[in-house]
């Protein structure tokens, strides 16, 4: 490898990021080589990407899909495997992309930042459930946490103008975006009818299907809620959410003189990651570029919290603190899969993770053991909801 170039581990190659990260690094080919990439049960795509990025390193799911893909590939390739294969590969580059799929992605993201990587992160689920554990490996030497969410990557750069100081006093509140997803504007009535290919109807991103019902309750702004307490250091009560249908506003900083700065671009999230990948410079590929010399028109509203109440169980766990997001968010993702199964109906999505919260005993959350232990209860006691 050239010693210009940066090395990059993109994690969960074959979903919606890794696909658009992917695009990225050919159109960038010269300033970052990938070394390893990981991914679920997608073989031949993986042997796929090996063979045009000349990957030196892969991780998968079992000893299993080893063997196959090692027949794919047909050539000498450093293949491990599991929960250890994922952190391994997390220490192996300059920079690491964590786009594996909900609370899996733990791995990628503790092992990351503990090895002082800059982590360009993607799987807000980790960093959600175990926020007080990946607070400590942030300050690891040379760890640095980059975020790709289109709305966290465009806080940070507004916070750019703003000294780093812890809590960002100047800062009055952090303003994250919502298109509103496909319900936007339906009544109590129809929202009672939402069918799975309406949940999967986003009106402006292309995302994979747990995203993308998140984004139909409101669910994926709640996290991000709570993601953004995580990333910035600044409570829950300085984050409000605020719809913007035409996603071209990626989310605003207000300061204390009642200025408000704002990143704007199309909706492509090859921009975020673009950024992520190449900080402190900026790629030069025009990703996410307007005309300005059309008419534009940017709206803006308050959520319907009542016909959404997720976003008011995030503010709730927040408030709760320790382990209480990672219980929201492992029986959200009990909840979806159950949804994307056709075991339950949109509707029943957020009532089966407020009955789980209902079942949370208050924990501070100060071992990586007490975070798999309540992540398991909390899918015990969602598994139990679908049963009842």
């Amino acid at each position: 490898m050239s010693p210009s170039r940066r090395s990059v581990a993109l994690l969960g190659a074959t979903g919606s990021i890794g696909v658009q990260t992917l695009d990225v690094l050919r159109h960038e080919s010269e300033r970052f080589e990938l070394t390893a990439i990981s991914g679920g049960e997608q073989l031949s795509e993986l042997a796929a990407i090996v063979r045009e990025f000349n990957v030196k390193s892969v991780a998968v799911k079992s000893a299993e899909h080893r063997a196959t893909l090692g027949e794919l590939i047909s050539r000498e390739v450093s293949i491990v495997v599991g929960e250890e294969g994922l952190a391994q590969l997390s220490a192996s580059a300059d920079v690491v992309v964590n786009a594996v799929l909900g609370f899996a992605g733990l791995p990628v993201t503790l092992g990351a930042l503990g090895a002082g990587k800059r982590l360009a992160l993607a799987n807000k689920e980790s960093l959600v459930a175990a926020a007080p554990l990946v607070a400590n490996v942030r300050h690891q030497p040379g760890a640095q946490l980059v975020p790709i969410d289109s709305e966290h990557c465009a806080i940070h750069q507004c916070l750019a103008s703003s000294p780093a100081l812890p809590g960002y006093p100047d800062v009055r509140r952090l303003l994250l975006t919502a298109s509103g997803g496909p319900f936007r504007g339906w009544s109590a009535e129809q929202l009672r009818g939402a069918t799975k290919a309406d949940a999967l109807r986003h009106p402006t991103w292309s995302m994979g299907d747990k995203i993308t019902v998140d984004s139909s309750t409101l669910m994926n702004k709640g996290l991000e809620v709570l993601e953004a307490t995580a990333l910035f250091g600044i409570d829950a009560a300085r984050v409000d959410v605020v719809v913007h249908p035409q996603s071209i506003v990626h989310s605003m900083v207000e300061y204390v003189d009642g200025s408000v700065l704002a990143q704007l671009s199309r909706p492509d999230m090859r921009l975020p990651i673009a950024y992520s990948l190449g900080l402190p410079q900026r790629l030069t590929h025009h990703w996410g570029d307007l005309d300005f010399t059309q008419t534009m028109e940017l709206n803006f509203e308050p959520p319907d919290r009542e016909a959404f109440p997720a976003l008011g169980l995030a503010y709730e766990a927040a408030r709760l603190g320790g382990a209480a997001p990672a219980w929201l968010s492992a029986a959200n993702e009990v909840a979806v899969e159950a949804f994307l199964a056709d075991a339950i109906a949109w509707c029943d999505i957020v009532a089966l993770v407020a009955a789980t919260m209902d079942h949370y005993v208050a924990d501070p959350l100060d071992s990586l053991a007490s975070l798999h232990e309540n992540d398991e209860a909390a899918r015990r006691w969602a598994r139990a909801s679908l049963e009842n």
